[in-house]
């Protein structure tokens, strides 16, 4: 007798990445713990990267960004906070991120529950 399974989804993979600074596991293990808000919203996200950058030439408040990039099904979302503090660029990209796919989700399901009618303004000849 054999068992049939669906196919799950592979998880998908996050990658930090951190530019002129030294990314240590506590703050990888906090930024992987913030993008999980972001898989609740859609499950065919199939990657998210961080990528978290110390900018000594820029000005003391807006030195520290977190730039974000979200592999997804149809076009990808990207979106970049700067600030004084590491913590709250991540914080302020992830809450960005996430109004970005909740947006993306409420479009699809507003376009999925109210299709439209096209309409053509001219006559179509008649095929003899």
């Amino acid at each position: 007798m054999s068992s049939h399974k669906t196919p799950t989804p592979a998880a998908p993979r996050i990658i930090v990445r951190g530019v002129h600074l030294d990314l240590t596991d506590a703050l990888k293990s906090i930024a992987e713990e913030k993008v999980v808000r972001l898989l609740r919203h859609q499950e065919h996200i199939i990657r998210v990267r961080l990528d978290l950058e110390h900018d000594q030439t820029r000005a003391l408040r807006e030195s520290f960004i977190a730039k974000g990039h979200v592999e997804i099904r149809g076009p990808d979302l990207q979106a970049s906070v700067a600030s004084d503090d590491l913590y709250k660029s991540l914080d302020g990209l992830i809450d960005k991120l996430d109004r970005m796919l909740r947006k993306r989700a409420c479009a699809a399901k507003t376009k999925r529950h109210h299709p439209h009618t096209v309409e053509i303004p001219s006559e179509l000849p008649k095929a003899d």
